[in-house]
């Protein structure tokens, strides 16, 4: 097996700096509608037998250093008793907002096996059939990502709600992230016993936190799922603040093994922050590739300068990978990030 981005995780040293993609497994890929057109995105999420065939097809397609298994990380909070409807257009919504304690309290902690049994036969699957090939990421949200769909009933631009609550009612919100981050605990732990290799928290709406808001109502939590995967295993790993440029040396002390960083600040000023105390993971913008070829090599080159003197560096964008993205581009990519960084 190819375990490049295995060894880059754990800040060993390796040939060539590994690369795969937020949201490789999707849209932009014809062969993803080939499976998707015929089913609902939920129902795929809980097919095994398709969520693992288009779990492959970025490794097969594109050539990346790890897989990553086709979810979404709506569906544990689906399974703690909050309905999730996917709406054209305007993505996930949670008809009946969580604003209460007695909302909170029917919240339930689903069991990995007996509630989310088809995330778990996805892991299964995948690891057997990429036995020979590349490792394999479980992940989920990070709690506060998770909370603002819950207590908004969606997503939102200013996040209201979730910080009316953090500011006017914190027991209530405390109580609200203290279950959703034992939900987030026994699920990542659930995929780690079927197999996982690695897992990324993705905390896609931190960003709209302050400092100091941070550190109060979110690092917290995280750096809890953190401890408790380390009592367990001591499989890598990555948590992704997107938009946290300004929370990177917060973000170091959660015990991640690896920071995942956007487009929205240069990784030689990271290098330096992080000063050996994590791997990197990106982080170059999911635009940029829609560069020329030439332009999108010289792009490629001034990302891995700058990740130079990290103790690891995987290679990523900043974000998911955007539907209109031409699959040869995607390809290319990974065939530069190689190219560029291989250690003669």
């Amino acid at each position: 097996m190819n375990d490049t981005f295995l060894r880059a995780c754990k800040g060993q040293e390796t040939d060539y700096t590994p690369i795969w993609i937020m949201r490789q497994a999707g849209r932009y890929l014809p062969a993803y509608h080939t499976v998707r057109d015929k089913i609902t995105f939920l129902e795929l999420c809980k097919t095994p037998e398709l969520a693992a065939e288009v779990s492959i097809q970025p490794v097969d397609i594109i050539g990346v250093d790890a897989a990553i298994m086709f979810s979404d990380i709506l569906v544990p909070i689906e399974k703690m008793g909050a309905p999730l409807e996917f709406r054209e257009k305007q993505g996930p919504v949670f008809p009946s907002p969580i604003r209460d304690q007695a909302a909170v309290d029917r919240l339930g902690i689903p069991d990995p096996e007996d509630d989310l049994g088809y995330v778990m036969e996805t892991v299964r699957i995948l690891r057997r059939e990429l036995k020979d090939k590349v490792p394999l990421i479980g992940f989920s949200g990070a709690p506060f990502t998770l909370a603002t769909y819950l207590i908004e009933g969606g997503s939102s631009r200013n996040f209201l709600n979730t910080k009316m609550m953090m500011y006017n009612a914190p027991e209530l919100y405390k109580s609200l992230m203290d279950k959703i981050t034992e939900c987030t605990a026994t699920y990542l732990k659930g995929q780690i016993a079927a197999g996982v290799q690695t897992v990324q928290i993705f905390d896609s709406w931190v960003g709209v936190l302050s400092p100091p808001d941070f550190a109060e109502f979110a690092l917290p939590y995280v750096s809890r799922i953190i401890r408790e995967i380390k009592e367990v295993s001591d499989i890598p790993v990555i948590y992704f603040a997107n938009n946290g440029a300004t929370l990177i040396d917060q973000s170091l002390t959660s015990g991640a093994d690896v920071l995942g960083i956007d487009w929205r600040v240069n990784l030689s000023s990271v290098v330096k922050t992080v000063n050996g105390r994590a791997a990197i993971q990106g982080n170059m913008d999911p635009l940029a590739l829609f560069l020329p070829p030439d332009k999108l090599e010289k792009r490629i080159a001034a990302v891995l300068r700058e990740a130079r003197g990290a103790k690891g560096h995987i290679f990523n964008l900043g974000h998911g990978i955007v539907p209109q993205t031409d699959p040869e581009k995607a390809r290319l990519t990974v065939e530069l990030v190689h190219k560029l960084s291989r250690r003669d």
